[in-house]
């Protein structure tokens, strides 16, 4: 349910760092819709409470002792009509229920005057009933989210007992301490039932990885670098957000420059995603050598004039040809530093230096080396958010060339221009843009379904406005532990949280 959400958000271990990566905010939008899903939760949980046999002594006028036994206790009917959740600054959540009520029906027998026995059943009446109840969230010893119940109460405001079988005059003499007996029992049965309502969900938030696997070269690390700021309205945290290389954490030459949300609440969830953590991306597949391309000329589209052979590049540097007559050619692509990303408003561009190296294609398949060029390139950038997932696509806007160095001879690199613009738009492009159409996933919320998604591009991050809703797949695995958990659900979460990469 929602509510967990917010507490597995609340509970991420901390971080060193001292900014965010990224941010979120949480409105009260969002907390009423915890409060509306996370009810139906807690009224199902309540129709399982067992009311434990009650049995005793009491004294009655004018027959003495009377020994009572209660026992078959059954909930036939159960509401919780007002409920209210709520924000302690510093500590978690509130839940509090009001005017709930509660039908028991079950079974009565008596023993008076050591000998006269008599039975029957009865049905109770539970009204104005009321509970409170404040939950702590923390980190384990293990960095794992925990919750844990802070205090309960309980309050039965009226309830009536009837009768049923028995002699009748029995009723009014013993009725006021059954009642009180059974309200006793119910207030403490109650509170437990909340109490152990929480533990239960341990478990599963030590399953929450604050590392999320993206790919087989970089995952995202969204621990926490401050505790919550919680508010009387909102809640707002401060996620590292920041890409790292498979098994090797190592920070890139720059730091997340701060950065706030503004202040909104037409949505249940505002995420910040600042342009440190794109550029952490870059960091990352720059150092892993995952931004290096092959291109063949199979890779170009058989109707363009333009192919990677020597007989192509004959009219701009005629001594390839004079030197590797009828070859084909294959370029290698390669950044030279990370690419930087830039976000202003409403326009996202990325900065790239990268070299080009061409070869020729020997018979014996060997790559003879023709020369190497500096490219400075400039792309624009689109971005959306798609399921759980932030994506996106680019277009290549300029590129400056310059030569680096040449294995055939001095040649004008201008006269390359257009050629390599080509093969960039047709075969490097497309490439990138299948990766980001790929996405990379969103902090915490693989369970939940994001609904009415809006996405500005700000001064230095992007602004994610999203409502929320429980993902039917998941709604076993939420409400009850996983026990009638969906494969489809199962999948769909363990893959977001990285445990399942490339699993569909």
């Amino acid at each position: 349910m929602f509510v967990w959400f917010v507490l597995s958000l609340l509970t991420l271990p901390e971080a060193t760092g001292t900014n965010a990566g990224v941010n979120i905010k949480l409105t009260q939008k969002g907390l009423e819709y915890g409060r509306q899903t996370g009810i139906a939760s807690i009224q199902q949980k309540l129709r399982t409470l067992h009311v434990p046999d009650i049995s005793g002594t009491e004294s009655v006028d004018p027959i003495g002792k009377v020994q009572y036994s209660l026992t078959g206790m059954q909930i036939v009917n159960l509401g919780l009509p007002q409920s209210s959740l709520g924000l302690v600054p510093g500590t978690g959540v509130s839940l509090s229920i009001a005017n709930a009520f509660i039908s028991l029906h079950a079974k009565w027998r008596v023993k008076y005057l050591w000998i006269i026995e008599d039975s029957g059943s009865f049905d109770l009446a539970v009204s104005e009933l009321s509970i409170r109840t404040t939950i702590a969230v923390m980190s384990d010893d293990t960095g794992h989210p925990s919750i844990s119940m802070i205090n309960c109460a309980t309050t039965v405001g009226r309830s009536s007992i009837t009768f049923h079988g028995g002699a009748s005059w029995l009723y009014n003499l013993f009725s006021s301490f059954i009642n009180k007996a059974l309200r006793d029992a119910l207030q403490k049965q109650i509170c437990h039932l909340v109490a152990d309502s929480i533990a239960e969900m341990n478990p599963h938030l030590k399953t929450l990885n604050v590392i999320a696997r993206v790919d087989k070269y970089a995952e995202i690390e969204y621990s926490m670098v401050a505790s919550p700021a919680i508010s009387s309205t909102s809640i707002d945290l401060g996620l590292k957000g920041e890409f790292y290389n498979i098994g090797q954490h190592k920070e890139p030459p720059f730091s997340p420059k701060p950065f706030s949300l503004p202040s909104q609440d037409t949505s249940m969830l505002y995420i910040g995603v600042s342009a440190f953590t794109a550029n952490s991306a870059g960091f990352v597949y720059h150092s892993a050598g995952a931004l290096s391309f092959n291109i063949t000329d199979d890779m170009i589209p058989s109707e363009s004039p333009l192919h990677l052979n020597t007989g192509t590049f004959e009219v701009f540097i005629p001594q390839i040809a004079k030197m590797y007559p009828g070859l084909m050619m294959q370029l290698l692509v390669k950044t030279e530093k990370e690419p930087i990303l830039t976000f202003e408003s409403n326009n996202v561009t990325v900065q790239a230096s990268s070299t080009v190296t061409a070869y020729a294609i020997q018979p014996n398949s060997t790559l003879s080396p023709l020369f190497v060029l500096n490219l400075q390139g400039s792309v624009s950038a689109s971005v959306y958010v798609n399921e759980l997932k932030l994506a996106g696509a680019v277009t290549l806007n300029e590129i400056d060339m310059s030569l680096a160095k040449s294995y055939v001879g001095p040649f004008q690199v201008t006269s390359l221009d257009n050629i390599f613009k080509t093969v960039l738009k047709v075969a490097v492009i497309p490439k990138v843009n299948a990766r980001l159409a790929e996405g990379y996933p969103l902090p915490a919320i693989g369970m939940m379904q994001l609904v009415n998604t809006q996405l500005q591009v700000m001064k230095d991050y992007l602004l994610i406005g999203t409502d929320v809703q429980l993902n039917p797949l998941c709604h076993d695995f939420l409400f009850w532990g996983g026990k009638n958990m969906l494969p489809q659900c199962a999948t769909r979460v363990l893959k977001h949280q990285g445990f399942l990469y490339g699993v569909e």
